[in-house]
């Protein structure tokens, strides 16, 4: 709901896509800076705390873009106002870096080691979910009832979040033999370093994530100028991504855990081919075909990602881990100003379909040159 408002209301008050790059990359930064941190915080603090926290720094967030649209401030009227979405989308990324990897490491703590990639199928079902069902309905109400509306829900929403989280199980942390944030830090680069397997999942992680990411923040253009669908349409074709995660995720769910790495390599190829026909499409019916395979292969590769890393990270160094992973959205911050950047020279089609042919040629390359991640179980 935040990634249709967000983004369309950038475009709409500066119509840049280079600006559109500067709002997803102050919303990505502090996860690229803090989130080191918030893993080892995971590890020291109870998990369930970071998570309740984060919420209620959702809420006051959401608030506060809610009253900056509904006094008139945040609009065309006010060129200016893009601010307010900056220092929100910092905000957010310092709210999420904190307690992302938090959210990752409890998953093993509340699930047998023989059912996580159940566990953490049914977790991205979830979240699919709500991206099949809410972007699109985010779009109706925008289109009815202005940004204001939904920047309330999405602070009556994080409420709702508040109340379910606090029925999750209280799990003392782990004790910790470092006192320094910093030894902690280096120790999960060491880790992963020094682990072939952590590293070749994490490092294709981080790259599919710097590459398929700035996708969602050139939706605007694809659904103002070039599909001609408006903010609605912007939300129906994030809908449709997320209704092609929630189908793999089911599978993914229901069948046992085999050929890992296989699978995510060759998601990562679905994305690819997926984003290279609909950033040249101009036709709604195949742009909306090519979304739900887009969220096939993404969810693909997300389930199996982060399903290797749990089940072959030593679960004391988790939440480590699982911060390095976090890396990877801040870096996709870069991405999306590059790719932002890029489209204001030869245009969004050209710009993602660019990014689009480095993906499948990466991909390729690792299904041929490195066995050890193709053969991941």
């Amino acid at each position: 709901m935040n990634q249709v408002a967000q983004t369309y209301l950038v475009y709409e008050i500066t119509g840049s896509t280079a600006m559109l790059g500067v709002i997803t990359l102050a919303s990505t930064a502090p996860i690229l800076i803090l989130s080191l941190f918030g893993g080892a915080v995971a590890d020291r603090f109870p998990k369930k705390q970071l998570i309740l926290v984060s919420h209620a720094g959702f809420v006051f967030i959401y608030l506060g873009c809610a009253v900056a649209d509904i006094t008139g401030y945040l609009s065309l009227a006010h060129p200016e106002s893009w601010w307010v979405l900056l220092v929100s989308g910092l905000l957010m990324g310092t709210m999420i870096a904190l307690s992302m990897p938090a959210r990752g490491a409890i998953i093993p703590e509340i699930v047998d080691r023989e059912r996580l990639m159940n566990a953490v199928s049914l977790n991205i079902m979830g979240m699919s979910f709500f991206q099949m069902t809410i972007p699109v309905i985010a779009g109706y109400i925008i289109g009815s009832f202005g940004y204001g509306t939904v920047f309330f829900i999405m602070a009556g929403l994080n409420v709702a979040a508040i109340v379910f989280n606090s029925f999750l199980p209280k799990i003392p942390p782990r004790p910790v033999v470092n006192k320094n944030v910093l030894i902690d830090i280096k120790e999960g680069f060491k880790y992963i370093l020094g682990n072939r397997t952590i590293m070749l999942v994490v490092l294709f992680f981080i790259f599919s994530v710097l590459l398929v990411n700035p996708l969602q923040m050139l939706m605007p253009v694809f659904a103002k100028d070039i599909l001609k669908v408006g903010v609605e349409g912007q939300g129906t074709l994030m809908s449709l991504m997320g209704a092609g995660s929630i189908a793999v995720s089911l599978l993914l769910a229901s069948f046992p855990s085999r050929r890992r790495g296989l699978t995510l390599l060759i998601s990562n190829i679905c994305m690819g081919v997926s984003m290279v026909i609909f950033a040249f499409s101009d036709m709604w019916p195949l742009s909306m075909v090519m979304m739900v395979l887009i969220g096939i292969g993404r969810i693909g590769a997300d389930a199996c990602g982060n399903t290797l890393i749990q089940t072959y990270t030593d679960p004391a160094i988790l939440g480590r881990v699982n911060s390095i992973v976090m890396v990877s959205f801040g870096l996709g911050g870069s991405g999306s100003l590059i790719i932002g950047v890029l489209a204001e020279t030869i245009g969004a089609p050209w710009s993602l379909g660019l990014f689009a042919v480095i993906l499948i040629f990466t991909s390729l390359s690792a299904i041929v040159f490195l066995p050890g991640l193709r053969k991941l179980e």
